[in-house]
């Protein structure tokens, strides 16, 4: 079946699932593949719990006469080639952003503040990967006026295949960081890989892209490109600047447009590093004619979810809880933060950074090296990775001998900092904290 008639049918069944578990009466479902599993075998499971079709990729899998099993040659190539299909005949504005470290706060954030404005279409949590992507294109109605997609990647080329199921107009790169070098093999490996948005943007007509002027190694890749940038140094030629005022323990911040009046910002979010973040937000806000009162607006409102830089005041502690994911990048500057924060009785809890390959032993001893300049009351470490380093703190395996540590000690009267790698599943102790 060709594209254009598969979208005919997408048009009168325009929710799309990928998962059998879920099928909601009219759906359309794409069987998927993984390692250890296939969901040609669960298509007609989904045709009976109420989806309208099911897009199967294996011919054993057909039913003659059973036009509601569509057999493709591939049926993930099928979905992102119906979810580019979708967003050509659409032409919505699109936001395309990527980054090492923070890109699902900023997406969130350019979000909410261009919500000031706009019907606006943006990824789910952090569903920005090959399949996440084209589920969000065709989550694309007529009455969305722009879309914020984030596009995650550990591979080289992964970016790249993204930006050409999603084609966007506009684009950010929030940094570039030491994440997932097992799959792009060197820091340099992460810059070009993060670059492919940069690299498409420079074949888009009338393109921007949306630069933090402070960061070297975006600045030393964006040549070609019409820019908008922003940061914390005018003279930088940022159109939207701002410091920070105070991280006590929720970061304020200050910022202004060339020329104009400073706003000053009460955020609901822990982390000087997350002033980039809202700067960014703030600079997107503009740039689409976002009143600068209905982004302090927006940006004020905010309150983050899923263990991103969220504070939580428990009986026993007060809880600075950043444990999504983790890497030398985004653990240095959460480590650095912990460390200026205004706050006693400091507690370093962390996990292992994972997918660090042959340097993982070199950038877990950096972490213990700083965390011995910090002088916090109680460190804890937790995974084989910190197992390995030289350091004299207090070491565990895994998070069920942590739950059991705080279950059977007085873990009280701290202020405790919880990052580490989602694999290291640290979210399981807050209920304990």
């Amino acid at each position: 079946m060709e594209i254009k008639d598969l979208y005919q049918i997408y048009l009168q069944h325009p929710v799309v699932t990928t998962d059998s578990r879920d099928c909601p009466d009219g759906s359309l479902f794409f069987a998927l593949k993984g390692e250890s599993f296939d969901g040609n075998k669960f298509a007609q499971m989904a045709l009976e719990k109420g989806c309208a079709y099911a897009v199967i990729d294996e011919a054993e899998f057909a039913q003659a006469g059973n036009e509601r099993l569509i057999l493709v040659d591939d049926s993930l190539r099928t979905l992102q080639a119906l979810a580019n299909y979708h967003r050509r005949r659409l032409g919505t504005p699109i936001v395309g952003i990527t980054g090492t470290n923070g890109k699902t706060t900023t997406k969130e954030l350019i979000s909410i503040v261009l919500k000031m404005k706009y019907n606006v279409l943006y990824t789910q949590g952090n569903f920005n990967n090959h399949i996440g992507v084209p589920k969000t294109l065709l989550g694309l109605t007529s009455q969305h006026e722009m879309a914020v997609v984030e596009m995650g990647a550990n591979h080289p080329g992964e970016i790249d295949a993204l930006v050409h199921i999603s084609e966007p107009d506009y684009g950010i790169i929030t940094n570039v960081g030491k994440a997932h070098l097992e799959g792009f093999g060197s820091f340099e490996g992460v810059i070009r890989t993060k670059g492919e948005l940069y690299d498409f943007l420079r074949s888009r007509l009338n393109s921007k892209v949306f630069l933090h002027a402070d960061n070297p190694h975006l600045c030393r890749i964006v040549q070609g490109l019409d820019v908008e940038k922003y940061g914390s140094k005018e003279e930088n030629g940022c159109s939207v600047y701002g410091e920070i005022v105070e991280c006590a323990p929720y970061l304020t911040f200050r910022w202004k447009q060339a020329k104009g009046e400073w706003h000053i910002v009460q955020t609901h979010l822990i982390g000087s590093y997350n002033i980039d973040n809202m700067l960014a937000a703030a600079t997107i806000g503009l740039y689409f004619g976002v009143t600068p009162a209905q982004i302090d607006e927006a940006l004020t409102g905010y309150i983050p979810q899923n263990n991103r830089s969220q504070l939580e005041k428990t009986e026993k502690n007060q809880l600075i809880i950043d444990a999504y994911n983790a890497n030398p990048t985004s653990m240095m500057a959460a480590l650095k933060n912990f460390r200026e924060m205004k706050v006693e009785h400091k507690f370093a809890l962390l996990g292992d950074m994972r997918e660090l390959g042959i340097g993982s032993q070199e950038e877990h001893q950096k972490i213990v090296d700083y965390i011995k300049e910090c002088q916090f009351e109680q460190v804890w470490l937790v995974g084989q990775e910190f197992s390995k380093t030289n350091n004299s703190y207090r070491q565990f395996e895994n998070v069920d001998q942590v739950i059991a540590a705080v279950q059977n000690e007085d873990v009280q009267g701290y202020n405790i900092l919880v990052k580490g790698s989602n694999g290291i599943k640290l979210s399981k102790v807050v209920e304990w904290l």
